[in-house]
């Protein structure tokens, strides 16, 4: 059971609010637009949350629950591949902090409790940045970014 773990951070600056920021990452309107996903859930702890491709077969590409939402400054959801569901060793977890500084939003996202060296360690190490970077471009210009147009690791 001791497999090695291991943790992703990632932070940006964002000129926004928190309570923009937090409605970015909760609202499946907004996801969409930036991430080519919608997230899924009623955001209350306990709660399952879904991943689900924003296409015409509507694939649900990973899933969750809501283990701690506090408006607009933080969320914990885990995460999990669906096909892997059964298996709790399976799942990560993702911590959003979204702190005001000056007139912008430090947003801090670790991914922790990951499988080091799996293909999901792999797959968010890649993915982060180019989400939180579209993330980042739709709320200061409303505008994201295609992000499965991103280059693949050499």
């Amino acid at each position: 059971m001791s497999e090695e773990t291991t943790r992703f951070v990632y932070v940006t600056y964002i000129f926004s609010t928190p309570e923009k920021v937090f409605e970015a990452i909760t609202r499946p309107d907004v996801t969409r637009r930036y991430w080519g996903h919608e997230n899924v859930s009623d955001w209350k702890p306990g709660s399952t949350w879904q991943h689900v491709r924003d296409n015409d077969e509507r694939t649900v590409n990973l899933i969750g629950k809501v283990v701690e939402a506090s408006p607009p400054r933080r969320l914990v959801i885990t995460w999990a591949d669906p096909s892997r569901a059964d298996d709790p060793a399976a799942y990560s977890r993702v911590t959003f902090e979204i702190e005001a500084y000056e007139e912008m939003v430090r947003l801090t996202v670790s991914h922790d409790e990951l499988e080091a060296g799996s293909g999901m360690d792999k797959g968010i190490r890649q993915g982060w940045p180019i989400v939180l970077s579209s993330l980042k471009s739709l709320l200061e210009t409303g505008r994201g970014m295609d992000v499965f147009s991103k280059p693949k690791a050499a």
